[in-house]
């Protein structure tokens, strides 16, 4: 089995060398996953103002660009050219900060960033795009984003998930790791995983399924699928107040003036209460959204529920699926 250094050196060679950019990948994965919602006008403005030679050396998968980040310290993890981080310094404007870190000596890594010096509670908001997949220790990294976190903060992310897991032949595989095939999770896995940090449910924000170019790939991934997903996790201040609740939105989040689309499952419309379960009731009260609703608990508790719950309101696969959105065209489409 690779060690941890090992997997690192071999994802720097394979960045840092072997590409000369996006187009060299071999999976579609440098395609935007599809969302539920248009894209911000504000996102696109910042993203239009990035230079060309830092667009062409960007790996990303998805488009993790939350609402509200004006004022907002921001991290990104996997920085790589730093496209995110410069459109992220547009959105977060004169008062807020973004900070990115990469897989190398001078900026540090994800699984220890205490050492590159971001401190514990410092942020609220950390973004990463498509590089969860080529770190080998994944609860390292979401304990990390979790520690250095406000409460009420968020880690929104996208990333490369597998339909299965994946086994461990895959990921001793330099060229399957490299392009986020052999160290994807299961996509159910990610769910547990967050829970065990201390992490509240993810919410799945968009999906778009991934195509593996390369012949010889694809065989060596067999029946293993792969899909681009976008979500969402929030810390909770300790032992929150999980009850139901009736919210209603303000309008006031910029670029949302008659509705926020918060993930795949939650649309909130300006003026219209809507009913949630208390873990959303209580990201709402704790995280940067809390001026912008109108919360009303319940007076019940939280109802529970025997089961296991299924959660498959959170398969990217089910969303891409039902957003139509395996990819058509993308920066790999002719490889």
């Amino acid at each position: 089995m690779a060690t941890g250094d090992d997997v690192r050196e071999n994802v720097k060679k394979y960045y840092g060398g072997r590409l000369e950019s996006s187009g060299d990948l071999q999976t579609s994965a440098a395609s935007c996953s599809l969302s539920c919602c248009p894209v911000p006008r504000s996102v696109t403005v910042a993203l239009s103002l990035v230079h060309p030679e830092v667009n062409k050396r960007f790996y990303g998968c998805g488009l993790p660009f939350p609402a509200k980040l004006e004022g907002c310290r921001v991290l990104d993890l996997g920085s790589g050219s730093g496209r995110d981080c410069y459109a992220f310094s547009k959105l977060v404007g004169p008062s807020g900060h973004v900070t990115g870190i990469d897989m190398t000596e001078a900026l540090g890594y994800m699984e220890k960033l205490g050492e590159a010096g971001i401190q514990n509670d410092s942020m609220d908001v950390v973004l990463s795009n498509c590089v969860i997949c080529l770190c080998p220790d994944k609860r390292a990294v979401l304990q990390q984003a979790y520690n250095i976190l406000k409460d009420g903060g968020e880690l929104y992310f996208s990333d490369m998930y597998a339909s299965k897991v994946v086994p461990d032949h895959m990921k001793q595989d330099a060229v399957l790791w490299g392009e986020g095939m052999g160290g994807s999770l299961f996509w159910r896995d990610l769910i547990s995983l967050a829970h065990s940090v201390g992490f509240s449910t993810p919410h799945l924000v968009s999906a778009s399924h991934i195509v593996v170019f390369n012949s010889e790939l694809k065989a060596k991934a067999g029946d293993i699928g792969y899909a681009s997903g976008t979500y969402r996790l929030f810390k909770l201040p300790k032992s929150p107040v999980m009850t139901e609740a009736t919210v209603t939105y303000k309008g006031t989040v910029a670029d949302f003036p008659e509705q926020l689309d918060f993930d795949s499952s939650h649309c909130f419309k300006k003026d219209v209460a809507v009913e949630v379960n208390g873990e959303m009731a209580a990201i709402l009260q704790s995280s940067r959204f809390f001026p912008d609703f109108k919360i009303q608990a319940s007076e019940k508790p939280e109802s529970s529920s025997d089961s296991t719950p299924q959660h498959c309101h959170l398969n990217p696969f089910l969303l891409a699926e039902k957003l139509g959105s395996s990819v058509k065209q993308c920066s790999k489409t002719s490889k």
